[in-house]
This record gives structure tokens, sequence and C-alpha cells, in this order.
């Protein structure tokens, strides 16, 4: 498993611009980014459930990741839309145990 640092704060612009970079390290590191500190929480929860789709596993389970700070820092998601995206994710193998604590995070903060 990777360790990721907590990035500086990126504004839309910037994130937009290091997710098109095609660099894992660069799009993590905007993800995280986005999910702790973009006050646009559906802004960031369409980034994240996007890039749950993404061919990198590393990406996917960041992604999920990130919903669930969503959830706890916003206390707000489009709780059907993400359960449901996540529950699609839960036989990944690679990212399973991501995903099922997103769900957990969403369920205990978003009651």
């Amino acid at each position: 498993m990777r360790k990721y640092q907590t990035p500086q704060y990126l504004n839309k612009k910037l994130a937009e611009e290091a997710f098109e970079t095609n660099d894992m390290k660069t799009i993590c590191e905007a993800l995280v980014a986005v999910a702790l500190h973009e006050q646009d929480w559906k802004w960031a929860q369409d980034k994240c459930l996007g890039f749950l789709e993404s061919e990198s596993s590393d990406i996917r389970g960041l992604a999920a990741t990130c919903l669930g700070h969503i959830a706890r820092i916003h206390r707000e998601l489009d709780k059907e839309k993400v359960l449901s995206a996540l529950q699609t994710h839960l036989s990944d193998e690679y990212i399973s145990g991501q995903v099922s604590d997103a769900l957990d995070d969403i369920e205990m903060f978003l009651k």
C-alpha cells in the first residue's frame, strides 16, 4: 500500500490540471486535497466517483477512501448515487477493503 502525504490545497482549476496529467501520484495527491479541502462537496464527490472507474487500483482505492473523507468532513453526499457506485466495487479484489471502509464512514457520518 502506498503512503500519501496530505497535499497543499488545490483550487478547482489546479486540481483539474492535476487530474489530466495521467500521473498516478499527481492525481492521488489532488484527490486527497480535493476531498479534504474543497468546499464544493458535490464537485469533489463527482471527481471521486469518476476516478472510482480508473484503470489504476491505487487511484480507484483512493477515490473510495476520499468519498469517506467527504462524508466525514461535510456530512453530505449524494448518498444513493455514492452507495450504488461503491457497492458495484465491493467485488473488486484490489480495493474491496477501501470500499468497505468508505461505506462504513458513510454509514457513520450520514445518518
